[in-house]
């Protein structure tokens, strides 16, 4: 016969079991941000008075970071995707990432790394752009720099630059 304080008859104990779990599983192989995991535990059900304190437990022990989420989101975003500063705070913010933590974080990416970044981007789509002409390029690759959140001063300046690089390059080929 059980007894109350049976686990498998408490049902704040299974919440708490099964909250422990989907953090566990969520954060094996890739890191969180917290808002995120109180997301998924709410569309699992689970109660935020469960939610809560285990959220501040795994936070206390290091297991959720925003820091170092961010950090790591950051890093591997640039370097995938080629992203800039302002793309990757509008999708810090998306992750519940706070402002502050965000601007931490995006303040130690380097102008002149964002700039070479740009600048690869151009070169690998211009491979793509033979035959068409200068504008309808510096137009395309000036959007694809927008869309990646490069500021637009920056996307025409390394467009600019690149199509004049390009276009003597060219010239130089067929010499």
């Amino acid at each position: 016969m059980s007894t109350a304080s049976d686990p498998e008859f408490d049902p704040e104990a299974d919440h708490e079991s099964v909250a422990r779990k989907i953090l566990l599983d969520q954060l094996t192989g890739q890191a969180r941000s917290r808002h995120e995991l109180a997301e998924r535990l709410t569309r699992r059900n689970v109660p935020d008075d469960v939610a809560g304190p285990l959220l501040d437990r795994f936070e206390e022990v290091g297991l959720i970071d925003d820091e170092a989420f961010a950090r790591s989101w950051v890093d591997s975003r640039q370097r995938t995707r080629g992203l800039a500063r302002r793309a990757l705070a509008q999708e810090l913010r998306r992750k519940g990432v706070a402002d502050e933590t965000a601007r931490e974080v995006l303040d130690e990416v380097d102008p002149a790394s964002e700039e070479e970044a740009a600048r690869a981007l151009v070169r690998k789509k211009l491979r793509s752009m033979r035959g068409v002409d200068e504008t309808t390029a510096a137009r395309r690759l000036a959007g694809m720099l927008a869309r990646k959140g490069y500021p637009a001063g920056m996307a025409f300046a390394v467009v600019r630059s690149e199509l004049d690089l390009d276009a003597h390059g060219s010239a130089d080929e067929s010499l």
